[in-house]
């Protein structure tokens, strides 16, 4: 099992319950292919560096996971497919990464 760090930027004229709807069927979509969520974020509605599909603001989310390889392709499928998603990225985490992920998760604990 791999370790994976997906961010993915929604739609910004979505609504809070959209939005919801639309994180829940992307881990449901990654638990049902063998996917051990680590951790979720939800980093709210940031503005872009540039442009996208004429939108200048967008949802960011960051969902932390471990999962076997194939877990991958179906879910990034869906990603291209769901007009609500503006842009994503799926990153495979190597140790140095998941060292540094781990202190960014208590980081923000302490935050909170």
């Amino acid at each position: 099992m791999n370790h994976y760090e997906t961010v993915f930027i929604l739609n910004p004229v979505l609504s809070e319950e959209q939005i919801k709807e639309t994180v829940k069927k992307y881990e449901d979509i990654l638990v049902s292919n063998g996917a051990k969520m680590i951790s979720k974020e939800d980093w709210g509605l940031k503005k872009l560096a540039y442009a996208i599909q004429h939108k200048k603001s967008g949802f960011y989310h960051l969902f932390e996971y471990t999962a076997p390889g194939e877990a991958i392709n179906p879910v990034e499928v869906e990603f291209r497919r769901d007009e609500r998603v503006m842009r994503y990225l799926t990153v495979r985490l190597d140790k140095y990464a998941i060292a540094w992920a781990e202190k960014r998760r208590n980081r923000n604990k302490q935050k909170a």
